[in-house]
């Protein structure tokens, strides 16, 4: 089945196949939304502004195939329990992110992903999945030094021995240290295309989204390059009945659904 998205004068066209929804999940001031703006847009942002929620969706088209990405960025005060868990429920890739000079963050880190392998081996259990779980650990500021660590790296490394799916960075949102290659290990385990990563496609904006068409003057617009990127400026969070409905329509096909309600680009 395909996912129909409108920007500008074209109409996108997704598999459900090609959807996926990444989470991002920590405490709260470790720099869960400057990831993700270094993800979406290249971005630092100095300013602190808590999260409540935020959702955003990026679309690509790579080698002429369309693909999705939610983007969940999640509150790291997560006042609503049944909320976290229905992220959970509905993701497909995960980064947990702490502060390498924040102990209580690392906790929380490990709090997260003991929460997460319950909720999806309860899920794996009623749906005969046998889905992997994609996850990176994160540890952010990097750049603040030595003298400023709570947390060593052995210790860290700990939480994905032996876990093939599952892998540590310790990055620098603020320099951009590390960014790019802790999304491309995330996609590598997800078996999704490298091309999603950050530094391995064309970004191009909203305005320019008929370059997605497969008519060859739009391919020319991109100078011909095999992967581009647009984020959606517009995107809306499905809303929770929608992903009620995901969540229940896998249990009851037995995990031979793959649907979820999309938002439009308006």
């Amino acid at each position: 089945m395909m996912k129909t998205l409108s920007s500008g004068n074209c109409t996108l066209s997704v598999p459900a196949k090609n959807s996926y929804r990444m989470v991002v999940l920590g405490a709260s001031r470790v720099g869960k939304s400057s990831i993700v703006s270094r993800f979406l847009n290249g971005r630092f942002e100095d300013q602190y502004t808590p999260t409540i929620e935020d959702f955003h969706r990026k679309v690509y088209n790579i080698r002429g195939d369309m693909y999705q990405l939610d983007i969940l960025d999640t509150s790291g005060n997560h006042p609503f329990p049944a909320m976290r868990r229905l992220s959970i429920l509905t993701g497909d890739v995960f980064i947990l992110v702490f502060s390498l000079d924040n102990r209580e963050s690392f906790d929380e880190v490990k709090r997260l992903q003991k929460q997460i392998l319950e909720v999806k081996s309860c899920l794996k259990n009623k749906t005969k999945e046998a889905a992997e779980l994609p996850m990176v650990i994160c540890g952010n500021k990097n750049d603040h030094g030595e003298l400023c660590r709570q947390v060593p790296t052995t210790e860290a490394e700990l939480l994905v021995s032996g876990d093939g799916n599952c892998a540590y960075f310790e990055v620098s949102a603020k320099k951009n240290t590390n960014v790019d290659e802790m999304f491309y290990v995330l996609f590598s385990m997800a078996k999704l295309p490298h091309e999603m990563s950050p530094a391995l496609h064309r970004k191009i904006s909203v305005q320019y989204g008929d370059a997605f068409h497969p008519r060859p003057f739009c391919m020319r617009r991109v100078k011909d390059m095999d992967a581009y990127g647009m984020v959606s400026p517009f995107a809306r969070r499905p809303s929770v009945n929608s992903d009620l409905k995901y969540i229940k329509a896998k249990v009851l096909r037995e995990g031979q659904a793959r649907e979820r309600d999309k938002c439009t680009i308006q």
